[in-house]
């Protein structure tokens, strides 16, 4: 997926570097243009040595009349092998330019041949953001379909407080992926995820536990935002970054994390049960460090509540969405799971394939649905397999209301 960042001349110019290099972490391509005012803030330089990429900074420049020429069209290309246009800082002057279609720079004439989704990311002055002016063009930027994101409230660097800094990186990196995926499919719905493992104490020090990384729940939860929904994500300790715009609710336990879905999930339309849940907990957790001696220490083990099974008997017209992980009879597991447990999907994975799932980015799965459909599902990253999921989620809803 290619992408143009554009950078307008305003001192928030500096953490557009970043930007472009959480772009790239996203997988992205991207293609910097900034303007000649952006350059007095920020070398051109440096936008190539992180992207890699040819750095476009004016229409002409010094070049002779033969590269003029052949260079003629070049806003028209640029606009044709990108899939995305997000500017960060959107200054006053840019916004104005693009309201009312003048084209007197790179950026500017890129914008009006620019025919896919435009992320803007405004950072100016108080005073330049609240007037009229920009009021204006704003709304009219707005209706033309086009993402704003931000600018955020705070100090500025003028001295002002007030609203015009520019939105966080991540808010601006959440929107560039609701741009390119160009759906709001979720959009009204409010999603439940459990992610990552849970950690079953035996004492203050010690606890039982699993390999669950928590990625692929936190996928779901990246893509289900960016799809649009409301996501409320329950997860065991894990160390990955919050995706942007998602409600976490942090437990421990397996109790904890019944507890946690079972409490929220009357306000959701979908719930995905992707957590690894440990299956047993220590029947008496010694309220001081077991000390290590010669003999043998057994443990009593009394079985974790089976939240699956319990949201499934008191799910209602919700969608309900299993996994599986599996080491052996993988599909027959997963349609066994999701006949017992009343769920209408379960996500079925082998654990036991070199690459793939735990602690992995790949992930290799077969969707058993309720309709009696069994879809395997490529080798991918598990961001793409979680948009997958909800594809199939979607159909899969869509055939049961229809059946019933």
């Amino acid at each position: 997926m290619h992408v143009v960042l554009g950078v307008g001349g305003g001192i928030a110019a500096y953490k557009a570097a970043e930007l472009a290099r959480s772009l790239m972490r996203q997988g992205y391509t991207v293609n910097p243009v900034l303007t000649r005012s952006a350059c007095e803030f920020i070398t051109p330089l440096t936008f190539a040595a992180l992207t890699g990429r040819k750095v476009i900074t004016d229409l002409f420049g010094n070049r002779s009349a033969d590269e003029i020429l052949a260079s003629s069209v070049e806003h028209i290309q640029v606009a044709q092998e990108n899939q995305v246009l997000v500017v960060a800082p959107a200054t006053a002057d840019l916004l104005a330019k693009f309201a009312h279609g003048l084209a007197d720079d790179f950026l500017s004439t890129l914008y009006l041949a620019f025919a896919g989704p435009v992320v803007l990311a405004p950072a100016m002055n108080t005073n330049m953001w609240n007037h009229p002016a920009t009021v204006a063009n704003m709304a009219t930027l707005r209706a033309r379909g086009h993402r704003i994101v931000g600018p955020d409230a705070g100090e500025l660097a003028c001295g002002t407080v007030g609203p015009g800094r520019l939105a966080e990186l991540d808010q601006i990196v959440a929107a560039v992926n609701a741009a390119a995926l160009n759906r709001d499919d979720l959009s009204g719905e409010v999603v439940l995820i459990s992610a990552g493992p849970t950690q079953e104490p035996l004492d203050p020090v010690r606890y039982i536990t699993n390999r669950s990384s928590g990625k692929m729940g936190y996928a779901l939860a990246e893509a289900a935002a960016a799809r649009g929904a409301r996501v409320i994500l329950v997860s065991g300790p894990v160390h990955i970054p919050v995706p942007p715009g998602v409600e976490i609710v942090d437990v421990r336990s397996a109790h904890e994390m019944r507890d946690a879905i079972v409490g929220r999930m009357d306000e959701a339309s979908i719930i995905i049960k992707s957590a690894a849940v440990a299956d047993y907990h220590v029947a008496n957790v010694s309220p001081n460090k077991i000390k290590k001696t010669a003999t043998r220490l057994s443990l009593d083990l009394d079985p974790t509540p089976d939240i699956l099974a319990e949201v499934g008997a008191r799910k209602g017209d919700r969608l309900l969405i299993g996994f599986a992980a599996e080491t052996n009879d993988m599909v027959a597991e997963a349609r066994r799971k999701m006949q017992t447990k009343k769920a209408d999907m379960v996500v079925g994975n082998f654990v036991n394939v070199a690459g793939t799932g735990f602690e992995s980015d790949l992930n290799e799965v077969t969707l058993v649905m309720s309709t009696g459909e069994t879809v395997p599902v490529a080798r991918a990253t598990k961001r793409e397999i979680a948009h997958t999921i909800f594809d199939h989620a979607l159909r899969l809803r869509l055939a049961l209301h229809a059946s019933q």
